[in-house]
């Protein structure tokens, strides 16, 4: 295959690839939104909801270093598809327990499980394999479609479920599910994961690694990646310090501020749009220069969004303004989070070797998730205790300072060397001309 037929492919991946996504993502959210719903109405039990949740979590956090190893040591195209296939199976079978004994609590639990274990292995995957599939120079274009592929779904699938639940049977939610997962198969199926793959061929009699030595060596590789390891402190202590955000702003919104629900639902649709909006940015925009850089500022601007979710419990306003602030603000963090993600991404994929980036994203996975549990349950019983307000304004601060000491000057220096000759030619220059 000449340079031409592979850019040729390339840009159908580009292309399959957002749209498989698509598909998939929109038919877990429905079907996400139709259970959780189901649930409630079922069992009327906050903690019967809460342990779907947990179903959905705990499995993939569990799991993602296996998923790691798996990537890194198989083909991942059969990875991404029997991943799929399962997924298509499980709903299939769940399908048929609706039909022949009914939907019981025991049966989504588990097949909510499998449908966690199957998403993960299926994006560490896809994420491995994104240069692989792509050019490097559409690198970012196709992280970007595949982030705005997400908040499309997120945007669009709890209006299409609001307006299905009822008038449909769960059933009906299922095949659809069905239908979207085969559709994705079929798709995923079409794609040639190795098209741009630099991947160790490994000789002939040469022994082969144990999973945990190849988990250990992935941990090695870390290691020796200052700048990798940077990226997974601030993941691990980041998400950890947002449950306080997590938490509290239903808490604020519903409990606090007694917002009706439609509006409550259309601060939480502004930020979709604005994930939507940036990742439309990002697609069609020039590869960032200073990718680390610009993460680090997208991090700030979120501690100070999350500090400025209590400004309505210290400064008085009236219902509208309320509402709009809380728009706005939803809509700047969606827009933080692309701002933040998509450059470290590009900046990840193009970095790591493509041996480990499957055990490398299934660690940076692992360490983002793994203190999320503790915090809700932290920031919940401190809601409970304190004042919201003081509670989001000490963890904003804290937040702030976490950012501030762990992407300090010396680690962006070492990360974009070359900020500092570009700093250094913008001075002479300035001197010079003046």
């Amino acid at each position: 295959m000449d340079d031409q037929q592979k850019l040729r492919k390339a840009t159908y991946h580009l292309w399959t690839f957002t749209i498989s996504k698509l598909i998939s993502s929109f038919g877990a959210q429905v079907y996400a939104f139709a259970i959780s719903f189901y649930i409630l109405q079922a069992t009327g039990s906050a903690a019967s909801f809460a342990v779907n949740l947990i179903c959905n979590i705990l499995p993939r956090t569990l799991a993602a270093p296996f998923a790691g190893y798996m990537a890194d040591k198989y083909s991942r195209k059969m990875i991404v598809v029997i991943a799929q296939i399962a997924t298509t199976m499980a709903i299939g079978v769940l399908l048929v327990v609706s039909f022949t004994s009914g939907l019981s609590l025991a049966a989504i639990y588990t097949t909510s499980c499998i449908l966690s274990l199957t998403s993960m292995f299926s994006g560490v995957t896809f994420t491995s394999s994104i240069t692989g599939l792509v050019d490097k120079e559409r690198v970012q274009r196709a992280m970007s479609l595949n982030q705005m592929s997400i908040s499309f779904a997120a945007i669009a699938s709890p209006a299409v479920g609001g307006l299905l639940y009822g008038a449909v049977s769960m059933p009906v939610f299922l095949i659809m599910y069905m239908s979207a997962s085969i559709t994705a198969v079929i798709l995923e199926s079409t794609m040639n994961f190795k098209l741009f793959a630099n991947r160790k061929k490994h000789a002939t009699g040469e022994p082969k690694e144990s999973m945990w030595q190849s988990i250990k060596a992935g941990i090695s590789y870390l290691k020796l990646q200052p700048l990798l390891m940077a990226i997974i402190w601030i993941s691990l202590l980041i998400n950890f310090l947002f449950g306080a955000f997590e938490v509290g702003y239903s808490f604020i919104l519903i409990e606090k501020l007694k917002m009706v629900s439609q509006h409550f639902g259309f601060t939480q649709g502004a930020f979709a749009v604005g994930m939507l909006l940036l990742s439309i940015f990002f697609s069609v925009r020039k590869e960032v220069k200073f990718p680390f850089l610009v993460s680090k500022r997208g991090i700030i601007g979120m501690g100070f969004i999350m500090g400025s979710i209590a400004v309505p419990l210290m400064v008085k306003m009236t219902y509208g303004w309320i509402f709009s602030f809380y728009v706005i603000m939803m809509f700047t963090l969606g827009a933080l989070v692309i701002i933040v993600n998509t450059p470290i991404q590009v900046m990840m994929q193009k970095q790591i070797d493509d041996d480990y980036k499957g055990r490398v994203f299934s660690i940076l996975e692992t360490m983002a998730t793994a203190l999320m549990p503790l915090g809700m349950v932290l920031y919940g019983f401190l809601y409970d205790v304190f004042a919201p307000q003081w509670v989001l304004l000490i963890t904003a601060g804290v937040f702030l300072v976490v950012i501030l000491v762990l992407a300090r000057p010396s680690v962006i220096r070492a990360a974009h060397p070359e900020l500092e000759r570009t700093r250094s030619f913008n001075y002479s220059y300035k001197k010079g001309s003046a």
